[in-house]
């Protein structure tokens, strides 16, 4: 399996509007997860986030939203910003354009979020063109895998840990199978002993 640590290639040439670093804010990261709620991963990742006073940004799928209204609103509740993950978490390039945009748009009205990732960082650029009028879409500049089981725990970590610069946006996944978990909570110690601070990805960290 070929797996790319940065930015989708060559996603910054197709999309060029779409977020993957966020400069001007110093020794700064975005820690941002996609995929949830999940009953199970989002709670232990929200006392995390929360024992370490660090906000992210949460990537919601609009039928887990519906799954899990309370966790959902716990999210929110708790400071961090949410964005639209889409509806029914579909692959962009192997979905007609107005079945994809009819997913992210349910989506959006159930996270009431004008940010958009797409699932697997996959769309057309038609898709792009359309959605890119009313949603600011993002992307990543570090992908640690930590979804993928042909990775240990300690592998991802040492992705994150050595790939991180100034405006990192990171995305990690709160669902059962990743390894977030596993070390979520030495890379927000790391990291903070280190001078990094962290921050949401929301309008004012977009205004620079």
């Amino acid at each position: 399996m070929m797996r790319n640590y940065r930015r989708p290639f060559p996603a910054a040439v197709i999309y060029p509007d779409a977020v993957y670093t966020i400069s001007g804010g110093g020794k700064k990261l975005y820690l941002t997860f996609d995929d949830g709620p999940d009953p199970e991963s989002t709670p232990l990742i929200l006392d995390i986030l929360r024992s370490h006073d660090v906000k992210a940004t949460f990537f919601c799928t609009g039928s887990r939203v519906l799954a899990s209204p309370g966790l959902f609103a716990r999210m929110a509740a708790s400071g961090h910003t949410i964005g639209n993950h889409g509806f029914s978490h579909l692959n962009g390039l192997t979905t007609p354009v107005r079945t994809y945009c009819a997913d992210v748009l349910r989506g959006r009205n159930i996270t009431c979020s004008n940010l958009f990732r797409p699932p697997y960082g996959r769309l057309r650029v038609r898709q792009y063109r359309i959605l890119e009028r009313t949603m600011q879409i993002v992307f990543w500049d570090i992908m640690p895998y930590d979804f993928d089981q042909g990775l240990t725990s300690e592998e991802s970590y040492d992705i994150l840990m050595k790939r991180i610069r100034p405006g990192s946006v990171i995305v990690l996944h709160d669902k059962a199978t990743s390894s977030a978990l596993q070390y979520l909570d030495r890379f927000l110690q790391k990291a903070l002993a280190a001078g990094w601070s962290f921050g949401p990805v929301d309008d004012y960290a977009l205004r620079g």
